[in-house]
């Protein structure tokens, strides 16, 4: 039996006991992919990374992001978070973290003493827009009725930045009554979604430059996430390629109706291989541990 340290942060607030909550393994040499899943599992977090040597030694490490049930090619509260814990320990300037959807770049930031405090990371694939989803459909997923979509700039639509979310605008008094129905979003993924494992759905609704959102994930294994910094990456870049701007920030706020208050500052500019996203936020370290393996 070996043991493999690791810790966790809340990720996306300044308070310990709000964002998003993360695992991170800092040395996860000699874990099978079988014992990450199983690590992943039983953290019940909405993800857990493992931090391992780069492929490339120009690159700070290569990092493996699972949720409760799979691996994913890209996370962003994750990425943020790994980032942070890695500069925690010593790594300066930009970090480039290794992930399956490509390189992320992080950028750390530091409080007045020059701990680091936070982070700030460009996700690792340009905007694609895929699908549009039945309004009915999502509605249904979300326990919404369909007039609760807002439809005027776009409809329900897949989006990513390397990972893939049904991006949907929702009236503002309908966010707060929002919840997952879980056999709709079964249906959802065989009917429309063309029997996708994973169907992940960000609800939001924007005043400005100020956004508020929610995001539900059921089939695999998160039932609502309290900080979803690939989903809100994704939508930062959807918005600008909406209209004529070159660049565009947003501030973001989710997981209150979870009770962990959740911040996330979100910009998008345009490049010449499309649309470029970054999202970033405050981290606050919380447990510290050792798994036997």
């Amino acid at each position: 039996m070996q043991v493999y340290p690791f810790v966790t942060i809340d990720v996306f607030t300044d308070s310990r006991f709000g964002g998003n909550p993360l695992a991170v393994f800092v040395d996860a040499q000699g874990l099978t992919d079988a014992q990450m899943q199983n690590l992943a599992a039983e953290m019940n977090l909405s993800e857990t990374t493992f931090v391992l040597p780069p492929a490339d030694p120009a690159n700070t490490a290569r990092v493996r992001i699972f949720n409760r049930t799979a691996e994913m090619p890209f996370a962003g509260h994750p990425s943020v978070g790994t980032g942070y814990v890695l500069a925690q320990r010593g790594r300066g300037g930009v970090l480039r973290l290794e992930v399956p959807a490509g390189v992320v770049e992080v950028e750390i930031v530091r409080d007045k003493a020059g701990a680091p405090s936070g982070a700030l990371i460009a996700a690792p694939r340009p905007l694609k827009v895929g699908p549009e989803y039945p309004v009915e459909a999502i509605a249904s997923c979300c326990g919404l009725d369909a007039e609760d979509i807002v439809t005027d700039a776009h409809p329900p639509v897949e989006a990513s930045v390397g990972v893939d979310f049904i991006l949907a605008n929702v009236k503002a008094e309908a966010l707060s009554r929002a919840t997952p129905n879980l056999a709709a979003f079964r249906a959802a993924a065989e009917q429309v979604a063309n029997g996708a494992e994973r169907l992940s759905v960000l609800l939001y609704a924007r005043d400005g430059a100020k956004v508020n959102a929610r995001m539900f994930a059921p089939l695999s294994g998160t039932w609502e996430d309290a900080a979803t910094g690939s989903a809100n990456a994704a939508l930062a870049a959807l918005l600008l390629s909406l209209g004529a701007d070159q660049t565009g920030t947003w501030e973001v706020t989710q997981g209150v109706e979870m009770g962990r208050p959740s911040r996330l500052a979100v910009s998008a500019t345009r490049t010449p291989d499309g649309i470029r996203a970054r999202v970033g936020g405050g981290c606050v370290p919380v447990f510290r541990g050792e798994a036997l393996v």
